[in-house]
């Protein structure tokens, strides 16, 4: 038994809708999109998805655990062992412990008093830590690129090699972790053909040791999969992935939340006044004409500020004006439908006003409703894009791709491409998607095909 069931011209509008091959493709896109940012905060997010340690399965995503938890050191300059833990960081260590366990295992041989000292000297290695797919939340900043060679460099002065190494190999500097290990760090440093300056910064600038390339800069940086920025670092060090998949979601949620309540009201203000006409079409005409001569952006303007914007009052201001323009098509196509024979002939027979109207009418009324429905929610996507590029949006550090856009048209950003083609290509894609949507929906359901006259 079917939970629900279709009559034969809806059935048919279907079938015409999964024919439409670009429509039906980029529904099933966009829904799968939509589904993934609901779950955002397993995908991008710099708490890990699950710890196993010392034979415990731990869950950071759903409770907060300290540093201690796991046994992992603040940094130097802290020294506060309340801090949440870096779960990228500890995932890199224990993988690190795991490398140099096995390294040295080969070393050891079969002697049990060394097999015993070696386990001790790494408890971790049997410890894992799985991350997100984008292990950074759309918050946090990652200055790593100009920290790393200062931290590497303090322990070399310091003379401790092993620590320089391990941190080296840590987070992925193999080359660099290698010339450690092998005691030629000191000399390729006195080279001034490698290292002008004498330190690592210096060699990096250099060229002489590539994969040292990159680093000591400060942000915005370039796509790096080693540090698993995949669409590279904004000016605050901010992974551009993670806010471009956050403000995804605020978008599209935005534009759905807008566009449902503004077609509803728009569609039953505009039903009742074809329908109805007289007095109360002519009184309802003015109070929309009222509200069109409103300026909407200088509303925006004067409500962020005095009130700091959040994402519910933007939604409430635009509402205000969004369901004006259907109602207009909507009244028109009520003036047409109700004068046909069958509308005529249902009224004769006692139906009531509401069953006239929905039952009868908006059936065969949907052609201006599902015609502008995809564009409305094109326009509100644009509208708090454009809102939060001028500034009046959603208050920073709020991840959107205005803000995204406002950062890559900068003068100091302009070369950096990949803040340019991020959001702009994320908007590209999404906007295309949505009126291949609204296309195919149109042709799908055109009454002039498929026409239901009760």
């Amino acid at each position: 038994m079917a939970w629900i069931r279709l009559d034969p011209i809806m059935k048919k509008r279907l079938d015409r809708f999964r024919s439409i091959k670009r429509g039906y493709y980029s529904l099933i896109i966009l829904c799968v999109a939509v589904v993934l940012s609901i779950f955002a905060p397993y995908l991008a997010e710099s708490r890990a998805l699950l710890v196993w340690y010392d034979g415990r399965l731990y869950l950071p995503t759903s409770e907060f655990y300290e540093m201690a938890t796991f046994g992992q050191e603040p940094p130097p300059a802290w020294g506060m062992g309340d801090l949440e833990t870096e779960y990228l960081r500890l995932q890199r260590e224990w993988r690190l412990e795991r490398y140099l366990y096995e390294r040295e295992r080969t070393e050891v041989g079969d002697d049990p008093r060394a097999l015993a000292e070696l386990d001790a000297r790494y408890p971790n290695r049997g410890n894992y830590v799985v991350m997100p797919p984008i292990p950074w939340d759309p918050y946090e900043s990652d200055f790593w690129y100009n920290e790393i060679l200062n931290d590497v460099q303090l322990a070399i002065d310091e003379e401790d090699l092993a620590a320089a190494e391990w941190l080296a190999r840590r987070d992925g500097l193999d080359e660099l972790a290698g010339v450690i290990h092998r005691g030629e760090i000191e000399e390729i440093l006195a080279d001034p053909a490698r290292s002008p300056t004498g330190d690592l910064a210096g060699l990096a600038r250099s060229g002489a040791m590539p994969s040292l390339a990159g680093l000591g800069a400060v942000p915005p940086t370039a796509p790096d999969f080693r540090r698993r920025h995949y669409l590279g670092t904004d000016s605050q060090g901010r992974d551009v992935a993670s806010r471009l998949f956050y403000g995804f979601r605020i978008s599209i949620f935005f534009a759905v939340f807008l566009v449902v309540f503004g077609q509803l009201i728009g569609t039953f203000v505009g039903s009742l006044q074809g329908y109805l006409g007289g007095r109360f079409d002519i009184l309802s005409q003015r109070v929309l004409e009222v509200l069109l001569a409103i300026p909407f952006l200088y509303v925006v303007i004067i409500m962020a500020a005095l009130f700091a914007p959040t994402f519910w009052m933007l939604l409430g201001i635009m509402a205000i004006f969004q369901w004006i323009s259907i109602t207009f098509y909507m009244r028109t196509e009520m003036y047409r439908e109700k004068t046909r024979e069958y509308c005529l002939a249902a009224r004769s027979y006692g139906a009531s006003h509401l069953r006239v109207i929905f039952r009868h009418l908006l059936p065969n009324c949907l052609t201006p409703l599902v015609t502008f429905t995809p564009f409305a929610v094109v326009a509100a996507v644009f509208a708090l894009t454009g809102l939060d590029y001028l500034g009046y949006g959603l208050p920073p550090p709020t991840p959107s791709w205005g803000e995204m856009i406002d950062q890559a048209l900068q003068s100091e950003n302009r070369d950096k491409l990949w803040l340019t083609l991020a959001p702009f290509g994320a908007i590209t894609v999404t906007l295309v998607l949505v009126v291949f949507i609204g296309e195919s929906v149109r042709e799908a359901f055109d009454p002039k095909q498929y026409a239901r006259y009760e």
